[in-house]
């Protein structure tokens, strides 16, 4: 049987032409209909299409006659500032995200009891059957993302209640989902390395002792190749990402397709292939891409004038990729600052000096100085808002540290807001007003008669 549609070139390219043609839309139509592209407003906030009591992000304030007014920003799981759950933890000297895990499913915040055996139930769900491991070393492909989203469909197979969606039930696929993350990506991972880059297949069982940041690490590096303030940094960087509010692209995804009253593993599988965007889960690799040309072409790290200067150029699309973005910089809600970049910065902080790469950390401070003086000094007025450092900018710089492969990066954001995606899965299903999501799309193609094909050119 052939599969090869080379020898149909003419008819693809075609095809791609004619697609080309009839998909032109005139950008001035847009307005004229008063499109809100990408569900944004003129001044760049979100179209309001829903309620919710999970997440909540905060950047600016609004006056009753619309302007906006720039503060520090504040991120809420379940009405709690973030910053608050961090100190709380990180005070008792204890991990976070299992707490975190259990606030934004629950509602409210576990007792020491209720975190313990919290705690137990999801180190009981670690462990892979053998089906499922071996799909992930059957599968070939070297994107972690796609095993992912694969994997969670084999969990659908081995489910006998997929398609129950009672609230008791969602919770225990949520639970499930969410404690076999770490492990499908630890061992996807390796099984990539095996069969692409003839690497030892290394598998490493979960142990029961370990938070979730201390068994993924111990997973994906083996013991004794991770330091403490590795794991608590790793800990940190997943209770920032576990929840951004209903209106970002991989949570609203799961909030569409739950509406439908698809299955949870359908859904988590849709938000997947939206986080795997470049434009979304994938922004960290794209700093980490400019971090590294910035070290190469920059001769002083120290000289703020020579950053300056090159940030500038870049701007201005005359140099690294000529694409006039400074990636890393700029949030579409934060605006002084974002609060999570400010609490990885600490701990970020903390790590370079434990690592001996402060040289490193201070340049990427006079980058990220830098970068938002030249931005609003040559697009500010054009913006018409203020800028910060978002949690990209030092996400893939920690990860670096720690010794976390660039493979991992996007899956280790999977693994963090998989958390969130089962929070608003449930609360869709369960307490919003029960209607599938269905927006207007406004055709503006000209009617056209019917040609029989005798008569078509």
């Amino acid at each position: 049987m052939k599969t090869d549609i080379v020898e149909y070139e003419s008819l693809l390219n075609n095809l791609t032409n004619s697609i080309k043609e009839t998909s032109y839309i005139d950008n001035n139509l847009f307005n004229e209909y008063n499109v809100k592209r990408g569900l944004r407003n003129e001044n760049h906030s979100g179209v309001l299409v829903g309620l919710t009591n999970i997440g909540d992000v905060e950047g600016y304030e609004k006056q009753s006659d619309g302007t906006i007014v720039p503060i520090d920003g504040y991120l809420y799981y379940r009405g709690i500032k973030v910053k608050d759950l961090v100190k709380g933890f990180q005070e008792d000297n204890r991990h976070g995200f299992e707490e975190t895990i259990y606030l934004l499913l629950s509602g409210k915040l576990p007792t020491k009891d209720e975190l313990k055996q919290f705690s137990e139930m999801l180190t009981d769900q670690y462990h892979l059957n053998s089906k499922l491991k071996m799909s992930i070393m059957e599968f070939r492909g070297q994107d972690i993302m796609n095993i992912l989203a694969r994997s969670v469909m084999v969990m659908y197979a081995h489910d006998c209640n997929a398609e129950d969606t009672s609230g008791k039930n969602l919770v225990k696929q949520s639970i499930n989902l969410i404690a076999k993350f770490p492990t499908i990506i630890s061992y996807a991972y390796h099984s990539m390395q095996h069969y692409y880059f003839d690497k030892t297949l290394s598998i490493r069982y979960p142990k029961s002792k370990l938070s979730m940041a201390e068994n993924f690490l111990y997973m994906l590096k083996g013991e004794g190749n991770y330091s403490a303030l590795d794991a608590q940094v790793l800990d940190l960087a997943l209770v920032l990402h576990a929840e951004h509010g209903g209106g970002n692209n991989s949570t609203f995804t799961i909030r569409v397709t739950s509406s439908s009253g698809t299955d949870t593993y359908s859904a988590i599988t849709a938000a997947i292939g939206s986080l795997k965007g470049p434009l979304h889960g994938g922004a960290n690799l794209r700093v980490k891409e400019m971090h590294d040309h910035l070290k190469e072409v920059i001769k002083d790290w120290c000289n703020e004038k020579e950053i300056a200067n090159y940030l500038l150029r870049m701007l201005k699309k005359e140099a690294y990729n000529k694409t006039g973005k400074m990636y890393g910089i700029g949030h579409a809600i934060y605006t002084k600052s974002d609060p999570r970049a400010v609490l990885l910065k600490n701990m970020a902080r903390e790590l370079a000096t434990e690592k001996n790469r402060m040289d490193e950390f201070d340049f990427l401070d006079r980058v990220e100085r830098m970068g938002i003086k030249t931005f609003m000094e040559y697009k500010g007025n054009k913006v018409g808002k203020l800028v910060c450092a978002n949690i990209d900018f030092y996400s893939g710089f920690v990860y670096e540290m720690i010794g976390l492969p660039i493979e991992i990066y996007t899956p280790l954001f999977a693994m963090a807001r998989i958390a969130g995606w089962c929070a608003h899965r449930i609360e869709e299903l369960n307490f919003a007003k029960k209607r599938i999501i269905r927006p207007a799309y406004k055709n503006v193609n000209n009617k056209k008669d019917f040609i029989s094909i005798e008569n078509r050119e």
